[in-house]
């Protein structure tokens, strides 16, 4: 590698003390860092290594990532956090790496647009790099967005996409889709071992109440008692995948030969449409509720649905949890995450 992005490297964690006792006599205990480690995916993630008997370092600048969704892993001696941004370069002893630093919801990602185009391009260059230099194995948190509004249903890996280059939504969908770039020209380079897992819509404990996406949206609305904003006439579909899912695809993605890089689906192949998320969620909330009717956002797709047959061949994986199960879960999540909210500005009161 050249010198160009080799500025100063900081130390990230101390050594934590050696813990194997949830690992079986043929594993070996790994050091992993999780760029994004604070964040709702990221912080399930961060569990199921520390469960699975691994040392952490959770990486981020908690800029969308929240301090509550990791506080209870400090119990964890092999858990750590460093507070950084991966824009910066970052020198720690590591054996994987989980990319999943980006803002995903689109009012954190267009915030500032330039700086979510700088973490998925000069960030996944600086943890890319720092894979090579330990010869350690990275996966990278893709996403359908990459398939834009797409022209063909359901979406298949092979699809180019139909992306807008310089819309609102392009500084997220076009960062994703250079990172991509980025990876398979170090797999090319440097034989380094990359993994690429494109999400589709995600759901579960852990979103922020204002993520602005549609399942958390849906659901706060719903548990306060007011309207439901649906953007566009609610045909418009989408595919949910509960989170336990998903991190189940990630890890089997990480453990999987080196000959398979990705990218691969991973998501919910079930369909629904907006309007039926919504329906269902007053139902199961019991709210008084009404859907009211806003304008489509600019290019916001109307139909997103992943074709998973790749991952079902190379990974033996497929969603588990049906739609009723997941959003039971995350209604009672943000169910008591609202009345906790709601006790603290009382006290403060």
């Amino acid at each position: 590698m050249g010198n160009l992005y080799k500025t100063r490297f900081r130390s990230a964690v101390n050594s934590a003390p050696n813990d194997t006792r949830l690992l079986s006599k043929n594993q070996v205990q790994r050091r992993i860092l999780v760029a994004g480690g604070a964040g709702f995916l990221g912080s399930h993630l961060c569990e199921r290594l520390l469960r699975a008997g691994h040392r952490v370092i959770c990486v981020d600048n908690f800029s969308t990532g929240l301090r509550r969704n990791v506080r209870h892993l400090t119990r964890f001696d092999t858990f750590s956090t460093v507070n950084q941004d991966i824009v910066e370069p970052i020198a720690v002893e590591i054996d994987e790496i989980y990319n999943l630093a980006c803002p995903a919801s689109p009012p954190h990602y267009q915030a500032d647009p330039i700086h979510t185009m700088m973490t998925s391009v000069l960030g996944s260059l600086n943890l890319l790099e720092l894979a090579v230099q330990h010869n350690a194995r990275i996966f990278q948190a893709s996403t359908s967005e990459i398939y834009g509004d797409p022209h063909i249903h359901p979406q298949v890996e092979s699809y180019w996409g139909n992306v807008n280059s310089f819309g609102p939504r392009s500084c997220y969908d076009e960062g994703k889709r250079c990172a991509e770039t980025l990876f398979f020209d170090f797999h090319k380079k440097y034989g380094t071992e990359i993994k690429i897992a494109r999400i589709f819509n995600t759901y579960g404990p852990r979103m922020r109440p204002d993520d602005g996406r549609v399942v958390s949206n849906f659901i706060v609305q719903a548990l306060r008692g007011e309207d439901i904003t649906i953007y566009g006439d609610g045909s418009q579909t989408r595919s949910f995948c509960f989170v336990d899912d998903l991190i189940e695809g990630f890890i089997r993605l990480m453990n999987s030969a080196p000959s398979f890089q990705g990218p691969v689906n991973l998501g919910n192949p079930g369909e629904f449409t907006i309007g039926e998320l919504a329906t269902r969620v007053i139902e199961m909330t019991g709210s008084s509720s009404k859907i009211v009717h806003h304008p489509l956002p600019v290019d916001d797709p109307r139909q997103r649905r992943p074709d998973i047959s790749l991952a079902k061949r190379e990974l033996d994986w497929q969603p588990k949890v049906p739609l009723s199960a997941g959003l039971k879960e995350t209604i009672l999540y943000f169910d008591r995450l609202l009345a906790h909210t709601s006790r603290e500005l009382v006290k403060v009161a």
